[in-house]
Parts: C-alpha cells; structure tokens; sequence
C-alpha cells in the first residue's frame, strides 16, 4: 500500500501502502533511541508472521469491550493535509485508510490480538470465505440485518456492485488485486471488462451473486489470500443505490459505526455516530465516542506542541498519520507523563527513489544516483531512531523473505552515501552535467530531503531540476505514465504479510498503466514470468523464498528504485484518550479502540 508523501506518507499502504505525516525521532546514539529501535524491532516480527484465518464463530459481533471504555465525547483528530479521496475504491493510503476503519465495512476485516497477531474473520460476511476448487473458487455469505446509513440492508447485489465499479476509468487510485485476479492472465482489467455504468455485469463464471446473500469469485488460478485482499479499505463495500460515481468522493454512504456529517474541502471532516450500524453485526469496531473532530493543515510540529501541552481538545486529541516531530522528540522522550501516552512500532514501508526508467535509461546512471542517496540524512530529516531507519534493500523488515545481509548497495559500510563511487558511474556514463527532473511534495519534510538530496546529487555531477507537487494529489501525479519527471519518491508497505503485495503491483510491468503502482515503469521479460511463476506458488515459505530471489535479481540487475529508508511509528495522543494501542493493520493508533475517560 501506498503511503502518503507529505510525512511518511499509506501512507505510505501504504499505505501503502500510501497521509500526512512527518516521521519523528531522535538521535540514534541515545540511550530512548536504541528502546525504541527495539521495540519496534518486535514489531516487525509481529507484522511478519502469518495471518490466522478465523472461524464463523470468530466473525461474529460484538466486538471484545475495551477494558475501562465508556461512551460519549468527541475525539479530536489533526492531520497535516487533506485526503486525497473519500471513496474507499479509491483509497489506498495511509491516512484514508485510517478513516475507512471508522465509516466503511468490507466483506472481511483484521481482528488483532495484544501483541498484534492478526487474525482475518468475516466482516460483513458470516465467515473469512469457503475455499474449494484449489483455491479458485471462494464463496461468502452475507450476515442478516447489515445496513449502511440510510437504512438499507446490505445485500449481494451491493457487493457485485463494489467490486465491478472498480473496473470504470473513473477509478484511478485504489488496489487492483482481486480485479486482476478475476481477469486472469494475458490481459489487463480494464481490457477486460469496462465497469457497471458502461457495461453488463462481469460474467456470472467471473462472479455471481445466486442469492441476495451469496456471492462466489471465480478465478483463473488459485488465489489463498483472497481474505486479506478483501479487508483492504479499497475493497470496502459501496451500496449500488447511492453511488454517485465520481461525486461519490464529495459525500460517501457509510456502512460503519460512524458516518461524515461535514466536509470543508482542505478545512475539516466531521464524523458523528452512525445510527444504522449495529454492533452485534461487528466483530471490530466500536462506536465509544460520539464523534470525530478532524482537523486539517496541522503539521507535525503543531500537532506534537498541541497535543503534548495538552489543554483544552488537545486532551482529547489523537495523530491519524502525524508523528512527534523531530524538533519535539526529545521532550517528549525525556517526559515520563507524556510518554505514557505514545505509541510505538514498525511500519511495513519502504521509502525508495523511483527511477522513470523510461527517461532513465542507463543502469550506470541509476545506480549512481542509488550509490548518492544520503540515506541518513534524509531518514533524520523525518526523524531519527523512532522515525526511521536507513534501508539495505526494496523489501521491509516486516515482509516475509526479508534479509538483512543482503545489501547491493553497501548501505552498511556507506549509510549516508557514497559519493566517491556515484561519480565515477556518472563520468562513464558520460552523464555529468545531466538534467535530472526530480519531483516532490510541498510539505516541509519532502522540502528539506529536497535539498539534502539535491545537494548529493550535484556533487555527483547531475543538474537537478526540482519540480513541487501538491502532496494532496502526490500519486496521482507521480502515478501518470506520462508524468515528466525522472526521479519521485514513494513509500510502499506489505498490504498484508507477503511478498505478493509488493511486487507485482511495484515490478510487474504488464500492468504500466495511469494509476497502476508500476512507478518506476519497468517492464522486464524475467521479472514478469517469475511474478506469475511465484504468485502459484501455494507454500508460503517456499514463495517467500521466491520472493526473495526475484528481490535480488531486480536489485543488481536491473536497479528501478533506490531504497533509502525503512520507517517506524511515534505517535502522542491527549491525556484523556483511553484505549491507546498501536496497531500492526494500519501502522498507527488504532482507531476502532479509543475512547475519552471523561
């Protein structure tokens, strides 16, 4: 998943993998550094461990009451900027992501445990799917009396409807997994089918809807981890009566425990409860305060300031995908109080410099501008030991295959950049004085690894024509083919524990197309077949070691992105928010438990 560029993003998936937050830390030489890189250390082992698949039993409601939770109060919210969409087919970023757990409900979702184990269970469906033909065939039943905010029963017409829309033109950020899947091979989605509003249903032996409560999938190939695919916000359920197609961004029909009652574009979003949601149906969520004040246009800096001299809605208050700021840390860290009210973990994002490799052809150029990034410096700049760390490889931590040894580009030795090594590359290249076209986000910390970056690549030999982008529309921008630029930033994370979310919707250049997650735009004969190769692999440890190969080969070989860093979590929240816990789903506070102590 993508994550959001102004921050870390979601956001990154990010937030994805893909919000508005600005990682924060402190030095990595300090004593509260190394506990945290510790934890967070633990946190990634978690993130990495299999997904249990639960029982009928497991996706029933009511939700497990959060100990010491009571109702009412409006939970105070701030973020940096805007969401980029509201329409959950079109979200697929970290801060989006967030505020889908609170309005939305897809056919499965996450139940995670104390130590953020994660089990997949049945959401608005009765079970996490019945598998049969080899995994080609999945079969899910819809839980009785499940309505979204006007009262209407969802149904399985309204599932075939989420699902189908995603294929219109007018869908352009969201996941494509489960289209994909459903097209099969030799052919994108959307030559395959051309969405509701323009065409008939998908086949009924593509997907069929027998009964108001029953839908089946029909794939092409085996697809086990169609459960977590279906938990994802973009697969979230959109009622077929209420879409409003493209508009359906400005005012979205919920079907979760709250819905939006105001929307200030650029200003503020208000979710009050939603009266049609019923906690019996939700293995999840809850609905313990009576709505939530989300601000915008508040930086890391105010957020962490407001919120650490907790006074007045500050103390109500908590980060969506803002982090302590970096100038903040160390009072916070050095503040037992307030430390008491953070939270901590890793997030499954990669922050990576995509190469345009239709603009840059020359591997001898890419790796040099690889060999240049100044990894420390720029991870510092969006924290230190709680924000993030510098990256050896375009696989997380918290992915499954992932090895730290494996370092192409000698991060270990030369964490800040080896300069000496870039600019021997740009002079046999024949490459010095090149212009290079890098975009990146208007927000204050992708403005100051700007320059840091800038600075590096210049003492390399290239001319560096930077170009700003609103981080609002950051992957839209950066996601067209025909963008202009040569180098942009991105943050990708695991969607869930496997491999299969990140390369093939990274590296599979089948699907290069406007909003496709292709950034880098590489179409490679062998890294193509290996994807379609690996993704039948059914074993998960034998795919993972695929994987991994397949990481390698595109690393040394071909070289479409730069790793630059890995980043964690550091959030504060109000004195008076109950039910404070890092979530290993979203990579933030979990925002289905809080509640107000008073």
């Amino acid at each position: 998943m993508n994550i959001l560029s102004s921050r870390r993003g979601r956001t990154a998936m990010v937030a994805v993998a893909a919000g508005a937050l600005a990682l924060a830390g402190c030095s990595s030489g300090d004593d509260s550094g190394t506990k945290g890189n510790s934890k967070s250390k633990k946190e990634a082992a978690a993130q990495s461990a299999a997904v249990r698949t639960g029982t009928a039993e497991d996706s029933k409601g009511p939700a497990p009451e959060v100990k010491g939770a009571r109702s009412g109060g409006t939970m105070q919210v701030y973020q940096e900027t805007d969401f980029s969409h509201l329409d959950p087919g079109q979200i697929y970023v970290s801060d989006g992501g967030l505020l889908s757990k609170l309005v939305y409900r897809g056919l499965t979702t996450y139940k995670e445990d104390a130590k953020g184990g994660l089990t997949v269970v049945g959401d608005v469906a009765t079970d996490p799917g019945k598998m049969s033909d080899g995994g080609r065939t999945w079969t899910y039943t819809l839980k009785s009396g499940v309505k979204d905010e006007t009262g209407h029963v969802i149904d399985s017409a309204d599932v075939r409807h989420t699902v189908e829309r995603l294929y219109d033109p007018f869908i352009t950020d969201g996941p494509s997994y489960i289209q994909q899947w459903l097209s099969g091979s030799g052919t994108t989605y959307r030559e395959a089918y051309a969405g509701p509003f323009k065409d008939k249903h998908l086949p009924d032996t593509v997907l069929e809807t027998p009964d108001d409560k029953t839908v089946v999938f029909h794939f092409e190939t085996a697809q086990p981890d169609l459960p977590q695919a279906l938990a994802m916000a973009g697969y979230s359920i959109v009622p077929k009566k209420t879409d409003t197609k493209a508009k359906y961004d400005t005012r979205p029909v919920a079907v979760g425990p709250y819905k939006i009652s105001e929307l200030k574009a650029g200003k503020s979003v208000k979710l009050v409860r939603n009266a049609n949601w019923d906690a019996a149906t939700d293995p999840l969520r809850h609905q313990y305060v009576d709505g939530f004040d989300i601000e915008i246009n508040h930086d890391d800096e105010d957020q962490t300031k407001t919120i650490l001299a907790d006074r007045g809605d500050a103390r109500n208050a908590v980060m969506f995908t803002g982090q302590v700021a970096t100038t903040q840390v160390q009072k916070v860290v050095s503040d037992a109080a307030a430390m008491k009210r953070t939270i901590q973990g890793y997030a499954p994002y990669v922050w990576q410099m995509n190469f345009n490799m239709d603009r840059v052809k020359d591997k001898k150029i890419r790796d040099a501008i690889t060999y240049a990034m100044p990894s420390t410096a720029v991870f510092k700049a969006d924290g230190g030991a709680y924000g993030g760390e510098v990256a050896n490889s375009l696989m997380s931590p918290t992915t499954p295959g992932y090895q730290k040894d494996f370092d192409p580009f000698n991060r270990s030795e030369k964490p800040n950049g080896d300069i000496a090594k870039a600019k021997r590359l740009i002079e046999q290249a024949g490459a010095k004085g090149k212009k290079i076209v890098y975009a990146y986000a208007n927000t204050p910390v992708r403005q100051q690894q700007a320059v840091l970056i800038e600075n590096a690549l210049e003492k390399v030999g290239l001319d560096v024509q930077k170009k700003e982008i609103d981080s609002a529309t950051w992957y839209e921008q950066v996601g067209k083919v025909k963008n202009g630029y040569d180098i942009y930033m991105t943050g990708w994370g695991q969607d869930w524990p496997s491999a299969n979310t990140v390369f093939p919707p990274l590296y599979d250049g089948t699907q290069i197309q406007d909003g496709a997650s292709n950034y880098s735009h590489i179409n490679d004969d062998h890294v193509n077949s290996e994807i379609q190769r690996i993704q039948k692999i059914s074993d998960s440890a034998e795919s993972a070691k695929a994987w991994t190969a397949l990481n390698q080969y595109i690393s040394k070989k071909i070289n479409p992105a730069s790793p630059i860093y890995y980043t964690k979590v550091f959030q504060i929240a109000g004195s008076n928010v109950g039910g404070l816990r890092y979530s290993t789903v979203t990579s933030y506070t979990d925002v289905t438990q809080v509640y107000l102590k008073s």
